[in-house]
């Protein structure tokens, strides 16, 4: 199956059909390049999806995302932006494989297709030519003939008149060989010319038409085999990314199965537990009796009087109501004695600020006082935390200071050591400041965390500017209190001021009976207890566990009735006795 010898005579729909396969792959090219702009622009807009929805920084959104559930939702984001990058991949490829090799294809196909025609075109010229020759000759060969014939004729009928002169016969016999030569030279001529034509046309339609029909054939079948390949890279560049899409949903599948409902109710409980206890039960007042009335009339006056052994603290009484339950404003509803409603709270803070002042805006207390047990401890924790980083980023730059005078001292010629010297006690008093900081919020914290029965003299003194400001005698402050919902509201009080000494507090804690011993554990390395609060232990050493880790990363434990503190969890094996209900004998 050839083009030469099957469409000898179809040159001009030769032309036609190549150009259309050139149209055809240039729509092609069209094609694929309005692919890759969709997909840049779905890419875009993915991208752009994914960055809206991510948490803004420094904001109170990205605290929201501790959360598992909102963690899985952050790397769902991650990955679709992954995926639109895939996305991207699959247009740059198409561009650079498909796109640019194909629109350099078309045009070394536009040159192919222009030089092939143009030979042919050439052939068929030469050809028209050689016919015109071969039309003239026989042309002239005819007229030739046809003149030989009338000179012969006038010849014989010269010769048969006898009226005509002899040389009158002599010269038509002449005229006549002349004009049967020429015919015999046009004879001759055009027999030439046609067996020179008839083999031109032998060799344009059996050799120069099927040569350059058979170069257009092969040219046209290129383009189609290049159309295919083209389709199967179309494909290809969609298959290459299907791996890496995959992982991408495999990444949003894993962020799923990661959410852990159980943590993210943890989360809420470390998040907005208070740290108070439950209000116990309301003591019942007998009104039936005028002089329990009177006294519960007067009750501020009887806890001062009478009633002064209600002022002690311990968190032991019985019938303790929460420290901030809102009052009923019924005229019928008695006041209860200020002692109890301050009971638990001074426990806990011995020093409190007024929340009216909170309510409007007043400045936050240094040691988070203002906040419940559980919340100001994570403040605190925090705090030290970065005071710790502070600290450890003051050191390095002491320590770089230091290297760098050492420079100094061994190649004077670099620079003056003793220019350094100013900045070296610089940093050094920075990281003094920010220790004795540290151990200001670290004596605050063991106190929240029950590692100190009270607050220590360095503590109060460290805390000085501090208790100036607000002292513990709660003066005249309005009966703010905490409804359970968590919300503060204010009441105008009638009480007088009262005051609590700190060494009745601390008795409180003398009183105390030792926590019972939960489980035992076994040390896998030594540590050294240096700070207040903590306890040494050796390697292989075995005590009892009486307090459990609870997130800071420490576990309380004791050796014998006298030495108790705390050690890194991490370094104890810990073994918990799941049948413990109340206190265990201690040995």
């Amino acid at each position: 199956m050839s083009w030469g010898t099957e469409l000898w005579d179809q040159f001009d729909n030769l032309e036609k059909h190549t150009q259309w396969g050139i149209d055809t792959l240039e729509k092609c090219i069209k094609f694929v390049k309005e692919r890759t702009e969709i997909e840049l622009s779905y890419a875009k807009q993915l991208r752009n999806l994914s960055k809206k929805y991510q948490p803004k920084k420094n904001s109170k959104e990205e605290e929201e995302y501790k959360y598992t559930s909102c963690k899985a939702f952050i790397s769902t984001l991650n990955e679709m932006n992954d995926y639109a990058g895939q996305h991207e991949v699959i247009s740059e490829n198409m561009a650079s494989q498909i796109i640019v090799d194909l629109a350099r294809y078309v045009q070394e196909l536009k040159q192919e297709r222009k030089s092939n025609f143009h030979d042919g075109r050439k052939a068929q010229q030469h050809i028209e030519t050689c016919w015109k020759q071969l039309e003239s000759s026989k042309r002239r060969f005819e007229r030739d003939c046809k003149e030989a014939d009338r000179a012969q004729q006038y010849f014989e009928k010269m010769d048969a008149d006898i009226n005509v002169t002899k040389a009158d016969v002599e010269k038509a016999r002449q005229q006549a060989q002349i004009r049967h030569q020429m015919a015999e030279d046009s004879k001759a001529d055009y027999s030439s010319i046609l067996q020179k034509f008839n083999h031109e046309q032998h060799e344009y339609y059996h050799t120069h038409i099927p040569n350059i029909f058979q170069k257009i054939q092969e040219m046209e079948e290129r383009r189609i085999v290049r159309i295919g390949e083209s389709m199967k890279t179309y494909a290809e560049v969609d298959r290459q990314v299907i791996p890496i899409i995959g992982k991408c949903l495999d990444g949003i599948v894993k962020a799923a199965e990661s959410i852990d409902q159980k943590n993210d109710s943890q989360l809420v409980i470390e998040a907005y537990k208070s740290g108070f206890e439950p209000p116990g039960d309301i003591e019942f007042e007998d009104y039936t009796q005028p002089m329990k009335r009177t006294v519960s009339d007067n009750s501020l006056s009887n806890s001062r009087g009478e009633g002064k052994p209600d002022l002690k603290f311990g968190g032991k009484s019985k019938g303790k109501l929460w420290p901030f339950i809102k009052k009923n404003k019924s005229p019928k509803q008695q006041k209860e004695p200020l002692s109890h409603r301050f009971n638990e709270f001074m426990t806990s803070k011995p020093k409190i600020h007024c929340f009216r002042s909170l309510k409007r805006g007043g400045a936050t207390p240094e040691d988070f006082s203002n906040l419940p047990p559980e919340q100001r401890r994570k403040k605190l924790q925090q705090k030290v935390d970065e005071l710790s980083k502070e600290i450890q980023k003051e050191m390095d730059q002491r320590d770089a200071i230091t290297k760098m005078k050492d420079v100094y001292l061994k190649n004077p010629q670099m620079g003056d050591p003793a220019s350094l010297d100013h900045k070296l006690a610089e940093v050094s008093q920075n990281i003094e400041k920010l220790r004795l900081e540290t151990q200001k919020f670290e004596a605050w914290l063991a106190e929240v965390e029950g590692r100190l029965p009270a607050r220590s003299e360095q503590a109060r003194r460290q805390s000085g500017l501090y208790d100036s400001q607000n002292p513990p005698t709660v003066n005249n402050c309005a009966q703010d209190r905490e409804s359970p919902d968590g919300s503060y509201t204010e009441e105008q009080s009638q009480e007088s001021e009262v005051k609590v000494l700190a060494t009745d507090f601390d008795d409180e804690f003398d009183d105390e009976e030792p926590l019972p011993a939960i489980g035992t554990c076994k040390a896998l390395y030594t540590f050294e207890g240096q700070n207040e609060g903590t306890i040494s232990v050796v390697e292989g050493e075995t005590l009892y566990v009486i307090e459990e880790d609870k997130g800071d990363g420490w576990t309380r434990i004791r050796r014998n009735e006298d030495e108790e503190g705390y050690v890194p969890t991490s370094y104890v094996e810990v073994c918990l006795d799941k049948n413990a209900k109340g206190a265990k004998t201690y040995i």
